[in-house]
């Protein structure tokens, strides 16, 4: 794991210490308040169309506040990691790799730049729309 994300692991776990927190930082808790803060970060987009969405951090007060919901995030993944004892970085490598295994690449008849063909593209439940993204694999 890199030194910045062991140094924000640190920082987080010597937070909750000083507050006499970890009795509560327990996994179940941390991943109900992962799943809240994520929860949230949904919430900035939910009624947005996709042009809106697109052009968010162009807004400083939306900006702000996808930064903040982001920095949540991160900070209850980067604790629950700690509990768990699971290198997030490394955890996400693998998970990358088992992908690219499972989710080649298609072979594209007029090479980089040119338009999917029919059947390729994420309307046809293999994209990322589709869970079948390059991290989420289909939720397996």
């Amino acid at each position: 794991m890199t030194d910045d994300v062991q140094a924000l692991q640190k920082r987080l776990v010597a937070f909750a210490a000083a507050r006499d927190w970890e009795q509560y930082h327990t996994p179940k808790n941390l991943v109900a308040a992962l799943s809240v803060e994520a929860a949230e970060l949904v919430e900035i987009f939910q009624w947005l169309t996709p042009e809106e969405s697109a052009r968010i951090m162009a807004d400083p007060e939306a900006a702000h506040r996808v930064t903040d919901e982001v920095a949540d995030v991160l900070a209850y993944l980067l604790q629950f990691c700690s509990v768990v004892d699971v290198d997030p970085l490394a955890a996400l490598a693998a998970k990358i790799e088992r992908n690219e295994r499972r989710f080649p690449a298609p072979q594209r008849a007029g090479g980089p730049g040119e338009a999917p063909g029919p059947g390729l593209g994420p309307a046809s439940g293999a994209g990322p729309a589709s869970g079948a993204g390059p991290v989420s694999g289909g939720g397996r």
